[in-house]
């Protein structure tokens, strides 16, 4: 298998994402099927999961594990960790990749923020348009002392955990954005961009590149709502970055996004927690964590304290711990 796999979950037939993403012969494409996907799913150059497959994989997951959800990905990013990936790239089915598609490596000098601005609204440095990504708190929406200033970005070296790459045409933005405007976006193109500690923004799983190190925190939690779930995920990844040292970077875009039919009002109704607690998930984390523990001990402190807000439930914990216990078999 490549060093860099990446992870698709599908219920469709292969689609035009797909094909490109197989026919690129410097990423390895794992796919992992669920119960609505086609019987006969089958393409060349891309090793299929079945659900069958991922019941005999031997994974503890498979115990807890959610079928017809998006976290059925997790499977492939297990797969992708036991054939020996040095970096897994998450993308989603409708997320077609331009020619050249790549992330610049995880070390190196890039125009960096500040330290210690909280949230800021990354699309702003890349586009005009009054844009935000999907989980930016909505209080911020307005607030342009959240936007990144050109003249504060200076170039430092910089050990970058995740790579966000940014998508053109539909952009990952929430349902409020996707109601009142709906403007197609085409980002402008630019040098990468890293967040010091303690400067954050949302990042998803639809052009993401993770490196071995920080492989535990590829975990998406299955028991909150489907359009938190990512985001999420990202938000509970930073301060554990940080504590270890690394960083997030965002690219401009790399794929074409042809999103899939949504239903905005259930989205909406989805992303309620992506709105409620961005700040509450930050506060908990960071004051869960510590620097002497490892990624995973901090995972799962990270977890047991969003527990106590209520965040997420005990189910949760459950499916985590099955996830710890799997990624510590294969990262011996």
């Amino acid at each position: 298998m490549s060093k860099s796999t990446v992870v698709i979950t599908s219920i469709f037939a292969p689609t035009k994402a797909v094909k490109k993403i197989a026919s690129l012969s410097d990423y390895q494409l794992v796919v992992a099927g669920d119960k609505k996907s086609p019987a006969d799913w089958t393409e060349p150059n891309v090793t299929y999961l079945s659900v069958a497959d991922q019941e005999a994989a031997g994974f503890r997951m498979s115990e807890k594990l959610p079928f017809n959800h998006y976290g059925r990905k997790m499977i492939g990013y297990l797969h992708a960790i036991r054939e020996g990936a040095e970096v897994i790239v998450d993308t989603d089915d409708d997320n077609i990749p331009y020619d050249g598609w790549t992330f610049p490596a995880t070390e190196g000098t890039y125009a960096t923020s500040p330290a210690g601005k909280g949230f800021v609204n990354i699309y702003k440095n890349f586009t005009s348009h009054h844009i935000w990504p999907r989980g930016y708190p909505l209080d911020l929406i307005l607030n342009t002392e959240h936007n990144l200033k050109e003249e504060e970005l200076t170039q430092q070296t910089a050990k970058v955990g995740i790579w966000q790459g940014l998508a053109d045409s539909d952009p990952d933005v929430d349902a409020i954005y996707r109601l009142v405007d709906n403007t197609e976006i085409f980002f402008e193109k630019r040098a990468p961009i890293v967040l010091a500690e303690g400067t954050l923004c949302p990042f998803n799983s639809q052009n993401t590149a993770i490196r071995r190190e920080l492989f535990p925190l590829l975990y998406l939690p299955a028991y909150v709502t489907f359009r938190f779930t990512d985001i999420l995920r990202g938000l509970v990844a930073q301060p554990i970055m940080w504590a270890h040292g690394y960083t997030l970077g965002f690219t401009e875009a790399t794929v074409l996004q042809e999103r899939n039919p949504h239903d905005y009002v259930k989205d909406f109704e989805s992303e309620i927690p992506c709105y409620l607690h961005p700040n509450r998930v930050i506060a908990a984390v960071t004051r869960a964590i510590d620097k002497a523990n490892t990624v995973s001990e901090n995972l799962r402190l990270a977890y047991a304290e969003l527990a106590k807000e209520n965040i997420v439930s005990a189910e949760e914990i459950e499916l985590l711990d099955l996830w710890l216990a799997d990624v510590a078999v294969l990262t011996k």
